[in-house]
């Protein structure tokens, strides 16, 4: 083990794994990557529960910790049980109040009960509503990096995105947002260090601008 290496740790989007980071590039001899896989969840978890048996994973001190989109939200509860040298959310949301309106009302109203989670992520209607407009290519694009189906799992995630319950933003959290984000629109987020033109999957489709303000904000005293 090299201990001048420092190690980030990546927590990937709402049912997404390892291949949403494949963009990210980031030199061999400074950086050691970890990608944190899904667990799954009892189905009463609560949310601070589960960071807890995430926050495990994080082995190595003084760690970078990266959570993209509801990632974000777990890397947030879990920087509660660690000592990060950096905490950093991408594509996400610092409290409940960065939610869109038409994520809160389907909070409050618990109308994510009514979505069949068989087909969240195989019916482009749902993600749509999800994520915005999409085309067929960018839907089938989803269908190769949204692989995690369990069905408790995304009745617990969808259900504690939609219910969080954060009012006040943890200190020291640096996050990233793109001015075209759909899932996350900027018009409700603050305090950010925002890509012009970033979409929600900005991670994807913007790896090396990602990649470098990572090491930006690590370098950042």
């Amino acid at each position: 083990m090299n201990n001048n290496k420092t190690h980030i740790y990546f927590v990937p989007g709402l049912a997404a794994g390892k291949e949403i980071f494949e963009n990210i590039n980031l030199p061999e001899s400074r950086y050691t990557l970890h990608v944190i896989s899904w667990l799954i969840p009892s189905k009463k978890e609560t949310i601070a529960q589960y960071a807890k048996r995430m926050a495990a994973f994080v082995t190595e001190k003084n760690a970078v910790l990266v959570g993209v989109s509801f990632g974000g939200l777990v890397a947030q509860e879990m920087s509660v049980f660690l000592e990060l040298k950096k905490l950093i959310i991408i594509s996400s949301i610092k409290t409940k109040f960065e939610l869109s309106l038409k994520f809160k009302l389907t909070g409050v109203l618990k109308l994510y009960k009514l979505i069949p989670t068989s087909l969240f992520l195989t019916s482009k209607t749902y993600i749509s509503f999800a994520l915005g407009p999409i085309s067929e290519k960018r839907f089938k694009m989803y269908q190769k990096y949204l692989h995690v189906r369990d069905k408790v799992y995304l009745d617990w995630a969808i259900k504690n995105l939609l219910c969080w319950k954060r009012e006040k933003a943890l200190s020291g959290v640096y996050h990233i947002h793109g001015d075209r984000d759909q899932v996350f629109p900027i018009a409700n987020i603050k305090n950010t260090i925002t890509i012009a033109g970033g979409s929600h999957i900005m991670v994807l489709t913007r790896g090396s601008v990602m990649s470098q303000k990572i090491v930006d904000i690590i370098n950042y005293n």
